[in-house]
Parts: structure tokens; sequence; C-alpha cells
């Protein structure tokens, strides 16, 4: 079993057999455990915009996400597995990670023996690039698809706006309207079967120890 936390209620992590989901509802910052876990912390106040919109900056204050994140971080670290963050994430320097290289790569990020890297979900699915960072803790380290995911760009801006303006806009801007939010933050199936890959190999040990 697998405990998949902070993720979208009926999200992509619902209807597995061997997954547990923890949506808002459930509260993910109470999981005491025994499963490796997939965290998906929430990120508005560890990313660019931490601070709020543009047109009404100074809203918060960076980290302010009412101890999500550290609370994942304690999950992974005490039983296994991987979270999931945007990449550049003010959240590494706040809690003494060690920032992966943009090439990718896992390197060692901390002393409690966690991993980190960086990828883009563009090659799982994403309509965007999507930089991620992962942070995984006693789980094997496999080889993932690493570096820049092929560009993509919407039509419509090309033709009416060409090349230069089309890729600053990013294919993104042009398509879901209401919902880009939504879609921006949604994780592919791809991705996530990659991350629940991850975190099952943390039950190896368990598995071992009962034999």
């Amino acid at each position: 079993m697998i405990a998949a936390l902070f993720v979208e209620r009926n999200g992509c992590y619902f209807g597995i057999p061997d997954v547990d989901p923890w949506d808002i509802w459930r509260d993910a910052r109470c999981y005491a455990g025994p499963h490796p876990v997939v965290a998906h912390p929430p990120c508005e106040r560890w990313g660019r915009y931490w601070h709020g919109s543009p047109r009404k900056p100074h809203q918060f204050k960076l980290g302010q996400d009412s101890g999500c994140f550290a609370a994942a971080l304690t999950s992974v670290r005490n039983f296994g597995g991987v979270i999931e963050h945007p990449a550049h994430s003010s959240a590494w320097r706040w809690f003494g990670l060690d920032t992966p290289p943009q090439a990718g790569g896992w390197v060692m990020a901390d002393s409690f023996g966690g991993f980190t890297c960086h990828v883009e979900q563009g090659h799982y699915g994403h309509m965007a690039r999507k930089a991620t960072w992962l942070y995984a803790v006693r789980t094997d380290l496999p080889d993932l698809v690493w570096g820049p995911s092929p560009q993509r760009l919407s039509p419509i801006a090309l033709e009416r706006h060409g090349y230069q303006k089309a890729r600053r806009s990013g294919v993104m801007a042009y398509i879901g309207g209401k919902n880009k939010a939504a879609i921006r933050a949604a994780t592919p199936v791809a991705f996530r079967d990659v991350l629940l890959s991850i975190a099952r190999t943390a039950l190896r040990p368990m598995i071992e120890a009962a034999e």
C-alpha cells in the first residue's frame, strides 16, 4: 500500500487498489504511517509568487502553507517515499535541502539519506514542460528522462503574435480557460506511475525484514 498525500480530490490517485489517497478533507498533515508515501504538498507559498499575485503582492509570507511541506517531509523521512514540488521551490532552501542540477540525475540532498533531482513532466505527458524537483528517501533512484522536454507552442499564438511572444507566453496561456490552474497543476498519469513505482521500492526493506 502507498499513501498519496496532499492530492486532488477524485484525481488521478483515486481508484487504484494499492493506493490510499489523502485529499484536503482527510488532512494529510495527520498521516501517521505506516505505508510509504507519494506527497504533493501545496506549492503556492513556495513558488515565484509566494507573496501573492503581481497585482496584489505581499499578501502572504514565504512558506505560509499551514505546515504542509513540513508534514510531507516528516512522512517521507519516517516511512520512505517521494515528494514532488515545482522546480526552484523555496522549500528546498528553507528546509536545508541541496538543490539538484537542471541537467538531471539524482544527487544527495541532506543528512537524512534523502536524494533530489530535476525532471520535466513534459516528458511524461504534461502539455507544458512543468519543471519539477523530487525528494526521495529510502527508495530506489531510477533513471528518468532527463533534460528539457519538447517545447510546445500554441498554433494560435504563433499565427497571431509570432514565435518570440508565443515562446514567452507558453502553451498554457492559451489553454484551459477557467480551468487553466487545474490543468497546469494536474499530474500526468505516466508521471504518477513513476512516482508510485519509486515509493513502492521503499517497501522492500520492510518485506525483507519480515522474511
